[in-house]
């Protein structure tokens, strides 16, 4: 976690950023080569924190060609195809906007989707500002609270990059769910090949909006966080979207949520991770303030993404050397 004017000395020096912190903070920065959102919550070296007054800061290697671009609805579909053929490409998108909902949605049938690592997260508020504030991005030269950010990173040859995704959660052994169409909301659902009204459902089964629902994408399990249920218009909203056809199920419920999620955090990788974030639900569910989740730092976010948006995970990536 830096100072402004910390931060500020390293864009002059010319160093590559990856940034985190509250708008008002980045919107003092001087042009330069930086990415950055919006985000008050943080793991950093000392434990979580909330701040409006540091950044946290990622430093891409002078070794390494960057470009950066900016997309909107109409070239996000691009995203990876503008990767760098050996590299890896960090994003940020701002929460509930356009481009946001569209990447959610339709990533997995973007050109070339997962054919080099795309990670990042969702840019986000102190919660109790969001009938307030927006979430935004910023490009080192203007910020945006309906466009994506990404930073572009070219290895050199001997390199490789690799990401990991950190998840304690586990599909239970309850109902079977799937949903009539992709959406961040359901109104009806098949529960357990039978159509059912999915807000009643949740409601007569009391379900515990800690616990995700999990689906296995061929072997990754993915989960997708409850955001609320809405009394007025009879329907469940969610943080990620869910698939048509997919099947869900809710979580396994943890014991220890920190001691689990601790459990599972790489051991000896700090020196070769290059990128992390952590889920704001993490930070909450967990009461992460003041302690720490391995020796492991990041933004704590409104979402996190290793190839496509995912929740209550951790991810990282890591760049490591290619063995002669």
């Amino acid at each position: 976690m830096y100072t402004l004017e910390e931060v500020k000395d390293k864009i002059n020096a010319g160093e590559t950023l990856l940034l985190a912190g509250d708008g008002n903070l980045l919107s003092q920065l001087p042009n330069g080569n930086w990415i950055g959102g919006t985000i008050p919550y943080f793991m950093g070296e000392d434990g979580g924190i909330i701040t409006k007054d540091k950044l946290l800061v990622d430093t891409i290697s002078k070794d390494f060609d960057t470009k950066i671009s900016v997309y909107d609805n109409d070239n996000i579909h691009n995203v990876y195809s503008d990767a760098y053929d050996n590299g890896y490409s960090i994003i940020i998108l701002p929460a509930s906007s356009d481009v946001h909902l569209k990447f959610a949605l339709k990533a997995p049938s973007f050109d070339n989707f997962a054919m080099q690592p795309l990670i990042g997260w969702i840019s986000g508020v102190h919660l109790d500002d969001l009938a307030t504030e927006k979430a935004r991005v910023f490009d080192g030269n203007s910020n945006y609270e309906n466009r994506a950010v990404v930073m572009h990173v070219k290895l050199e040859e001997h390199q490789y990059a690799e990401i990991e995704i950190v998840n304690i959660f586990s599909q239970g052994d309850g109902d079977t769910i799937e949903f009539l169409e992709d959406s961040f909301s359901a109104d009806k659902a098949l529960i357990n090949g039978i159509e059912k009204d999915f807000y009643e459902y949740v409601k007569e089964k009391n379900l515990d909006m800690k616990f995700p629902l999990v689906a296995d994408y061929y072997g990754t399990m993915v989960n997708i966080s409850f955001q609320n249920v809405d009394d007025d218009n009879k329907k469940v909203y969610f943080y990620a979207p869910v698939f048509k056809g997919v099947p869900y199920k809710q979580a396994n419920k943890v014991d220890n949520y920190i001691e689990t999620f601790n459990s599972k955090l790489p051991v000896e990788i700090k020196d070769k991770i290059a990128f992390s974030c952590n889920c704001i639900l993490n930070f909450l569910y967990s009461d992460l303030e003041g302690k720490k989740t391995g020796n492991i730092t990041g933004a704590m976010t409104f979402g996190e993404i290793a190839y496509q948006l995912l929740n209550q995970t951790m991810v990282y990536l890591s760049v490591d050397e290619l063995e002669d």
